[in-house]
């Protein structure tokens, strides 16, 4: 059987190529899988499951349509769309994962995350994260209207593109010896995750073991996902001009 993994669609209404191209990748490929694992920034932006737009509307229908055909959904937070809560869960039918977790694929246990706690040479990157992960902070952003809450996704997006566009490219990248602790601390030789935007398999060696870091790509010109089937494991990019995706 096939499981999927994507993540870093950054799906958004001003981005109709990247909605066509996960339509087309739903259609084509994860509706012959077992499994579809979304590990993080799916969606641009997300001010919360009460949120309403054509966009929104026409995801909820596709993945309601491919998990109704018993294909198994898996969504995990992103740094994007952290808010994502269980109700729009429910709606399509899919499982909210905790970050990290530990799945079972192809017989070896395997650490998904969505990538963004492994940048931890990005200090002020952290507490950020930390302040819009805590409980307080999402149940007081939650709790305003919905137009608020807009502003402040905006606000929030330019400002971290503001200080993304003022770093360093390797301060944005992962943490060796933290990925290393994850996998010795979850026991597992292999770690799916996204977030950096820097698809690519990267060899490691673990207490003496072989194992390995799969990095997945963002959808920005591509689709990027990994394929995990009774051939092993397969990164594949696929330019959006392809129209056999």
């Amino acid at each position: 059987m096939t499981s999927l993994f994507i993540s870093d669609l950054h799906l958004d209404e001003n981005r109709p190529d990247i909605s066509r191209a996960f339509f087309q990748f739903l259609h084509s490929h994860a509706s012959k899988a077992q499994a579809l694992y979304i590990l993080g920034d799916f969606f641009e932006a997300w001010i919360g499951d009460d949120d309403q737009s054509p966009l929104l509307d026409e995801v909820s229908r596709e993945l309601k349509a491919l998990t109704s055909k018993g294909v198994a959904l898996y969504i995990m937070h992103g740094n994007r769309d952290f808010l994502i809560g269980q109700q729009f869960c429910d709606a399509v039918g899919a499982q909210l994962l905790k970050d990290p977790t530990v799945i079972e694929l192809n017989g070896e246990a395997t650490l998904l995350m969505h990538g963004d706690s492994l940048c931890s040479d990005d200090q002020e990157y952290m507490q950020f994260r930390k302040m819009l992960r805590s409980a307080d902070w999402q149940k007081e952003a939650l709790a305003k209207p919905l137009e608020e809450r807009r502003v402040i996704a905006q606000h929030l997006r330019m400002a971290s593109s503001e200080a993304n566009s003022n770093k360093a490219e390797d301060i944005m990248d992962v943490n060796p010896n933290d990925v290393i602790r994850e996998m010795q601390t979850h026991h597992c030789h292999r770690l799916i995750h996204g977030h950096t935007h820097r698809p690519m398999r990267h060899p490691l060696n673990i207490d003496g073991k072989p194992a390995e870091r799969i990095v997945l790509g963002d959808w920005d010109h591509a689709a990027w996902f990994l394929i995990a089937d009774n051939n092993g494991l397969t990164l594949t990019e696929t330019p959006f001009s392809n129209a056999t995706l």
